[in-house]
């Protein structure tokens, strides 16, 4: 025995991604758990656009980081909705700005409580949001090629 907990659990491996292409302008992104989802243009029915998994990727994230924070004051079964939105400027081909709207029911605690709540939700989002945090921060990103020959 070395005297360590030893029901500390090691982290889950890391998760496969993987875009696909499927047709012109459509593809489906997998992940080895299981998930997929169809990726396209703004034109095609029945997918995201890649800046549109940018903006549900932040809402998801900021319900997330608050999920543990809000189900302790109002219970598990609590209703939201995170609502992301902000144009892309075609120029520089980018988000300027992304706007949340969380919206919560907090009508049956008193103002004193919701506030301190919102607090509590805006400090576990600031500290937790991976999502929010890199957008924030700004990332570097390297991109590689597999050409199954000799390319540079």
């Amino acid at each position: 025995m070395t005297g360590k907990d030893d029901t500390s659990q090691s982290p889950p491996p890391a998760t496969d991604l993987r875009v696909e292409r499927i047709g012109t302008r459509r593809y489906v992104g997998h992940s080895s758990r299981g998930a997929r989802v169809e990726i396209g243009s703004a034109d095609v029915e029945g997918v995201f656009t890649p800046g549109e998994l940018l903006k549900i990727a932040l809402g998801a994230c900021t319900a997330m980081a608050s999920d543990f924070t809000i189900s302790r004051r109002l219970g598990d079964d609590y209703a939201a909705t995170v609502r992301v939105s902000g144009d892309a400027d075609r120029e520089d081909e980018r988000y300027p700005r992304l706007e949340e709207t969380y919206e919560l029911d907090l009508s049956g605690l008193d103002p004193a409580m919701a506030d301190r709540v919102l607090g509590m939700i805006r400090r576990s989002v600031d500290a937790t949001c991976t999502v929010g945090r890199t957008l924030t921060a700004g990332t570097e990103i390297g991109l590689r090629f597999d050409t199954g020959g000799d390319a540079p």
